[in-house]
């Protein structure tokens, strides 16, 4: 049988890549897909471009390592599982017909730099050998077709992070990889012979060459997926260089003069050209014809050998197996291509390839690590900016009853007329009115997306149920829609989560409406609400305590002030720190220190610490003054209010004053506290309410999607059905009846004349140790004959 060795294309289906990727901008970033509409129709073009190369030619290369750049360049802006299933054909092995499909860039990656390892080989076997620029042209395709393929086993099928094909296992690789290098090796081998170099030379180069398709017959027997032709036809070609190497080292024994040794490099070289003959069925025409000649100029020149050792010189003839061992001279090594290795630093708009697509994407963990740094930064006043210090000693209530017997207390006519300016309790109502708006329109989007999942779930388990597993062989609605069941288990959640907090509010509110109501209503409504008592007379001692609380309390505001306003330049100098430049210049360092890498939060670490650092450690060590000041007038106050509280004369009347002074103290705080809680559940809603969005747009694709699959697996089954019944109609004979014999051929006294097309022999080249045969894996079936 005629054997072509040549490493052969992977074969893949159309897909639209960029509709996966649409669909992750869309669902993971802040951006929106239209501002990447050129990358999303560039990715689509280089796929197409890349996918279509299944033809020798220098154009494939660019096509081939520029999709490959790409897909390193985005798998840093992506994950690996994108949502797109890349589907490709096995190129070896016994399951060429069956598809694996994987959701997996890198997987798409593999099979774009197996097939630039194989258009290197392809382009190496059509080289013209005839000449010298011809065979440097082939001796460098196939070294770089051995370095893609030495790259692919190190450094990117370890990424797969699944289990790689088949065809491309470890021992695979490692047999085209020795079979490429056994082919550069043959190329030096073949300059050898042409320029008359000596004879040793001409062995050591030959001895490789048999090394090489030694070492690839022996990986191939490891491997699954190299068919044992292969194998065969690697062993012959391994013997032949074998016996070539001692041909040639025969000749120059014969310069030296050392007979015995010729005769035995010859003998050892006649038997193995008997072992590569073994074989010959596997070999093509020129590769068995070159053996021949080669056999016959072996025996030829053995015949003479002995005959005048044996009658001239009668040197002994040492056995083959103490013969010194030819030297090597391996010419040849596995070459990475510049475009695989560096790739992505070709990526450039002045640079051979494109842009980098995708360049201002701004990955997900950015968006992330800016969140994470103003939460960080806002805990610098948000933890020190807390309630009044008087509240719960009771004040001012206790010592504005007793100054200020009759009457209102000037705090609360300010605190009156703060809640009024800011709305009343009507704010409160139309704030939880809003919110609770807010949140039935996030239930109803979160109910919209679990329902569709739900319907599309049903559908699937009904046309399972009807087809049967053998026909409906898809996976299962609960595996398809793994992801988006999890978000549905995470949503539900916050949902919850914001339930329980809204419940929390609405009790708050319950509890202080009435208060709120007062202190938001008419003044005279606020007279009636506090009793007046009678003034105390107080004692010297009583005086002194009193003073020294209000001390105490005047300190406290004004401290409360100095912090608030203090605060308030924490939040302006926040507003403008920008951080955003920062972290995208960091991620964009990350990208190129390590592209397949994914960014993390936590790479963002060391420059959120210098940042803080570097910005506000004069606003820390302050805020630590100021709370060590807090400390201690905390202790301060509590002691001089256990004085007061000490000498203070209480009557009911002065009870009654001080206990409602300090209710509407209570619900002037609750009043603030409620505002900056609703402000909190609106931004929590509204946030919620994108993220929603997004879910139920992702769930109404996915559902889509799946809807459109069902509707061809059922068509797809339909046909099946209908062929079978048009391929077995009722009137047919069953298997079982007798059929006629066919009618005899008829006679002719000579054999018609055949427009059978001839075959045409190989034509010469460098596969079969000449400069003649071209080389070719998986070639196609000949045409059957014309008749």
């Amino acid at each position: 049988m005629y054997f072509h060795p040549a490493i052969p294309f992977r074969r893949s289906h159309p897909l639209e890549l960029s509709s996966a990727v649409k669909q992750y901008i869309s669902t993971k970033y802040d951006q929106h897909p239209d501002m990447f509409s050129s990358d999303l129709v560039a990715i689509d073009r280089l796929r197409t471009d890349a996918m279509h190369v299944q033809e020798p030619h220098e154009s494939g290369i660019r096509k081939l390592t520029e999709y490959a750049a790409q897909l390193q360049w985005i798998g840093g802006k992506f994950p690996i599982d994108i949502g797109a299933d890349f589907t490709w054909y096995p190129a070896l092995g016994y399951n060429t017909q069956k598809p694996v499909i994987q959701n997996n860039l890198q997987f798409e990656r593999v099979n774009i730099l197996y097939n630039l390892a194989a258009l290197y080989s392809q382009l190496g076997t059509t080289s013209c050998t005839t000449s010298m620029a011809g065979l440097k042209a082939a001796c460098n395709y196939y070294c770089a077709s051995a370095g893609v393929l030495k790259y692919l086993h190190e450094s990117v099928i370890p990424e797969l992070r699944s289990t790689p094909p088949e065809d491309m296992d470890a021992m695979t690789l490692a047999c085209l990889e020795q079979l490429m290098l056994a082919q550069a090796q043959e190329c030096f081998w073949l300059k050898a012979v042409q320029d008359s170099s000596k004879d040793s030379t001409i062995a050591r180069l030959a001895a490789s060459v048999s090394d090489y398709f030694d070492s690839a017959a022996e990986f191939g027997t490891k491997s699954s997926s190299i068919h044992p032709e292969w194998i065969h036809h690697m062993n012959a070609k391994h013997h032949h260089f074998a016996a070539a190497a001692q041909f040639r080292q025969s000749r120059d024994c014969l310069e030296r003069s050392m007979y015995g040794e010729e005769v035995a490099r010859l003998q050892d070289a006649l038997e193995a050209v008997k072992d590569a003959l073994s074989q010959q069925r596997y070999l093509n025409k020129q590769v068995h014809d070159n053996l021949e000649e080669l056999k016959e100029k072996v025996i030829e020149t053995l015949k003479g050998a002995e005959r005048d050792n044996d009658m001239i010189y009668l040197n002994p003839v040492p056995s083959a197996a103490s013969l010194p061992r030819i030297s090597r001279a391996s010419m040849v090594t596995s070459c990475i291509p510049k475009e695989v290795s560096e790739g992505i630093s070709l990526l450039s708009d002045t640079g051979p390839y494109s842009a980098p697509l995708f360049a201002k994407l701004v990955p997900f963990a950015v968006h992330v690590a800016a969140g994470i740094y103003a939460e960080r930064r806002d805990r610098l006043y948000v933890a020190n900016s807390g309630d009044s210090l008087l509240q719960s000693l009771n004040l001012p209530g206790a010592l504005q009853a007793l100054e200020k017997p009759l009457g209102l207390p000037p705090g609360i006519i300010a605190h009156a007329e703060e809640i009024k300016q800011q709305g009343g309790i009507g704010k409160l109502i139309s704030s939880m009115q809003d919110i609770n708006k807010l949140r039935d329109n996030d239930i109803a989007m979160y109910k919209d997306a679990t329902e569709l999942l739900r319907s599309e779930a049903a559908e699937d388990e009904k046309s399972r149920s009807k087809h049967g597993t053998d026909r409906w062989n898809r996976e299962p609605s609960r595996v398809a829609a793994a992801k988006l069941m999890d978000q549905v288990t995470e949503y539900d959640g916050y949902l919850k989560s914001a339930e329980n907090s809204d419940k929390l509010v609405r009790e708050k509110f319950a509890e202080f409406e009435g208060v709120i109501r007062l202190l938001g209503g008419h003044l005279h409504e606020l007279e009636d609400y506090i009793p007046n008592s009678s003034r105390a007379k107080l004692t010297p001692k009583m005086d002194r305590e009193v003073g020294k609380l209000r001390q105490c309390i005047n300190e406290a505001t004004r401290l409360e002030s100095r912090r608030q306003r203090k605060i308030e330049t924490l939040r302006q100098k926040a507003k403008a720190d920008d951080i955003n430049t920062y972290i995208l210049a960091e991620a964009g360092r990350l990208e190129r220190a390590n592209p397949l890498r994914k960014v993390e939060t936590t790479d963002f670490e060391p420059l959120f610490i210098s940042r803080l650092d570097s910005h506000y450690s004069a606003d820390k060590q302050i805020l630590s003054q100021e709370t060590q000041e807090q400390e201690e007038l905390v202790a301060r106050l509590k002691e001089a209010n256990t004085s007061f509280l000490a000498c203070r004369k209480m009557d009911s009347s002065l009870k009654e004053r001080e206990t409602a002074i300090q209710t509407l103290e209570n619900g002037f705080m609750k009043y603030k506290e409620l505002i900056g809680n609703l402000n909190v559940g609106r931004k929590f809603y509204n946030d919620l309410a994108r993220l929603l969005s997004r879910f139920r747009d992702e769930a109404k694709h996915f559902a889509c999607q799946r809807r459109v699959e069902a509707g061809q697996i059922e068509v797809g089954i339909t046909s099946s059905l209908h062929n079978m019944r048009i391929s077995t109609p009722t009137n047919m004979p069953t298997t079982t009846q007798q059929l006629p014999p066919p009618p005899p051929p008829p006679q002719h006294a000579h054999p018609p004349a055949t427009t059978r097309r001839p075959v045409a022999s190989p034509t010469p080249g460098l596969w079969a140790g000449d400069s003649h045969t071209p080389i070719r894996f998986g070639a196609p079936p000949p045409p059957p004959p014309q008749r």
